[in-house]
């Protein structure tokens, strides 16, 4: 059988012309074929050519002083473009028969959502490329979830899982006092828990798409020592990930919950990231497809990228130079291969670190809350099961 050896030029036009699933499929060929579809330019050639939507889902607010649904809006954001500047779509949502909270994505396109009525939460699943939307099944009522993330594990048929963690100091304080979670700083306030036991339960609820029900899990145990960074998990190989701080080990643990086997692991972090600077931001990410870690010194303005191998030990990928000071905000997620994303309460930002070019994207004199990676396209799914 004939071999031949394309080069790059000649896969860039293959892959740029082939649907979304089976680009994905070609990832796994090789290592060059991989990191050819994560390039920025290949992404924005591909979303053209193929018509599919990849961006960032931003969760945008206004203070009117009305109820909170009055004042959150979803408006779109991507680079993907013909044109040359960001492009914004505001409303994005609007399809949903009421207003919404976005609560997890997965880049696959999917979006969970909530709003609340009557005291109780309300959950959508939804694909906005297509404007399909199913109910979710409201969890039980008795536990308040300050963390639902969401992963995908199969595409034909789709399957995908929620994972609800409510933390067992939130059942017994109310809504606005009971948050655990632990972000750049820390304070006695956020550690200042009257503690009994040295252990912490967290009830774990899942939702699963075949059963199309939730059920309890077993109680995930941690200590009271241990703070989320994040609320929202990071899906990556088959997974949900979140880094945890120890304040009594002074380190940081990656906490993993496998989505086929519904169990939870945990994973050191490389020896050189144990925090000792106020000044540095590390932060859980999806990096071409494997579970990344991301290390800033705001005083050098030096950034390192690491990804977990299939043999779970941390390589370092990336080691750059944030020359652009006015894009050392928070870092928020990769943009592909070649592009960090930064996010402030205003504005989000697109770096790329080859070209060093910088853009910039507000929403329209809004707050941006937060903000999701979506590359999906245009079919419709099946959401709920027959």
């Amino acid at each position: 059988m004939a071999s031949y050896d394309f080069g790059n030029d000649v896969l860039f036009e293959i892959f740029s012309r082939a649907d979304l699933k089976t680009m994905k499929k070609c990832r796994v060929l090789s290592k060059e074929c991989k990191d050819l579809t994560y390039e920025s330019t290949f992404m924005r050639l591909h979303s053209q050519r193929i018509s599919t939507m990849v961006g960032y889902l931003l969760q945008c607010s206004k203070n009117f002083g009305y109820s909170w649904r009055h004042r959150l809006s979803s408006n779109f954001v991507s680079i993907a473009n013909s044109g040359l500047e960001p492009k914004l779509t505001p409303k994005f949502l609007s399809f949903l028969p009421e207003p919404v909270q976005i609560v997890a994505t997965v880049n696959e396109g999917l979006v969970l959502c909530s709003t609340r009525l009557h005291g109780e939460n309300r959950f959508y699943i939804c694909k906005p490329s297509t404007q399909q939307w199913e109910f979710i099944p409201a969890p039980n009522p008795r536990f308040y979830r300050s963390k639902i993330s969401m992963l995908v594990l199969g595409s034909n048929p789709l399957r995908f899982k929620i994972v609800g963690l409510s933390d067992s100091i939130d059942d017994k304080h109310s809504e606005s006092d009971s948050e655990s979670d632990l972000d750049s700083e820390y304070s006695d306030k956020e550690v200042n828990h009257c503690v009994v036991s040295d252990e912490n339960l967290w009830h774990c609820e899942i939702f699963d798409s075949k059963s199309w029900e939730w059920k309890q899990s077993e109680d995930l145990k941690l200590t009271y020592r241990d703070f989320f960074r994040k609320r929202q998990g990071v899906s990556a190989c088959g997974g949900l990930h979140w880094l945890i701080f120890n304040r009594e080990q002074d380190k940081d643990i990656v906490l993993s919950f496998d989505g086929n086997k519904e169990e939870w692991t945990m994973a050191s972090l490389p020896n050189s990231l144990r925090r000792k600077e106020y000044w540095d931001q590390i932060a859980l990410v999806s990096c071409e497809g494997n579970l990344g870690l991301v290390n800033i010194d705001f005083k050098t303005k030096m950034v390192d990228v690491w990804v977990l191998n299939y043999e779970h030990i941390w390589i370092r990928k990336h080691t750059m130079n944030l020359i652009k000071e006015r894009c050392l905000t928070r870092f928020h997620s990769f943009y592909g291969a070649d592009t960090l994303v930064m996010k402030d309460m205003w504005s989000v930002y697109f770096y790329n670190f080859k070209t060093q070019k910088l853009d910039r994207v507000t929403a329209d004199n809004q707050d941006i809350d937060a903000a999701y990676f979506i590359q999906t396209d245009f079919e419709s799914v099946q959401l709920k099961p027959e």
